[in-house]
């Protein structure tokens, strides 16, 4: 555990900063369902809605080198022998059949095989501890600390505002207690998907009025995020391509397609699924190809 006399003196983020850039260089463990350790935000039959809520430096549990969030890759699709719904292993840096199965049916040049691992890509999402400064709906939940699970959309948005675009913009540290800035989520409905574009934070300020004991109470009870990234929620590479080699309907090793004509495109999420990992992470396409190209090129 770290000391609270600690984070407040080292309160330079340029350590935070370069490990953004790690982060977005590198570039779902845990299930959040009924878990009430989880946020979320909600929103009205027209799908939209609103909060403030406050993103909190990397938890006391987690000691000093921790950061203030953990990025996740997972995976769900179904395949001709069911679902494949598990976390990817290259989360922890680590081999996984499914990304390379994809990067060979990327590099076979047969477009058809583009579209299948365009469909049953890795998807990636962010969870932070955040207060919950203004939840209108649930109004309950404010003045409380929750898990976050968050897409690369807002992830972006912390990106902009630890690194803006123009000179006569600050930088801010949007996990400082002291120094940072509340997140007002904005949510719309936009061609059947959430959209977070009008999302935005507020000019920089001290979280509970500056009270050092009032902020150093609310630290120490954030929850850890150093579990999500544990061994025990991930299959090992050898049960995880059996899971693969189920939801192809493959026996043995797999038989690569090469022939547009030969090729069988899996059926997709249903829409409501569809709709559940899409709120989960909103990864672009290209990172995720470019990294599949990459995997194979390391071959």
């Amino acid at each position: 555990m770290t000391d609270f006399a600690k984070l407040k003196k080292n309160r330079s983020f340029e350590q935070l900063t370069k490990a953004l850039e790690n982060t977005q260089q590198n570039s779902d463990a845990g299930s959040k369902k009924n878990d009430d350790r989880y946020w979320q935000p909600t929103v009205d039959k027209a799908g939209n809605g609103m909060a403030i809520i406050r993103f909190l430096p990397a938890p006391a549990v987690d000691g000093d080198d921790a950061l203030p969030w953990v990025r996740i890759f997972n995976h769900g699709f179904q395949g001709p022998g069911g679902w494949l719904i598990d976390n990817c292993l290259t989360t922890t840096n680590d081999k996984c059949p499914v990304c390379e199965h994809n990067s060979m049916l990327w590099n076979s040049g047969v477009e058809a095989n583009k579209e299948i691992v365009r469909k049953q890509k890795r998807k990636l999402s962010y969870i932070a501890n955040i207060l919950v400064v203004s939840d209108p709906s649930n109004p309950e939940n404010e003045g409380k600390v929750f898990l976050f699970k968050y897409g690369k959309k807002i992830f972006d948005k912390i990106t902009e505002a630890m690194n803006p675009e123009f000179a006569d913009e600050t930088p801010i540290n949007p996990f400082d207690l002291w120094d940072g800035a509340n997140f007002k989520l904005k949510i719309r409905q936009v061609e059947g998907y959430r959209n977070y574009d009008k999302s935005e934070f507020s000019d920089a300020s001290s979280l509970l009025d500056g009270d050092d004991a009032k902020l150093e109470a609310l630290w120490k009870s954030e929850h850890s995020l150093k579990e999500f990234l544990e061994k025990s929620n991930f299959k090992s590479y050898d049960d995880l391509k059996k899971r693969l080699d189920k939801a192809l309907g493959l026996e043995g090793a797999i038989n690569l397609r090469t022939k547009a004509e030969d090729v069988e495109v899996a059926d997709t999420f249903k829409e409501d699924d569809l709709k559940v990992f899409s709120k989960a992470s909103t990864a672009t396409e290209d990172d995720d190809l470019d990294y599949f190209k990459s995997l194979a090129e390391s071959d």
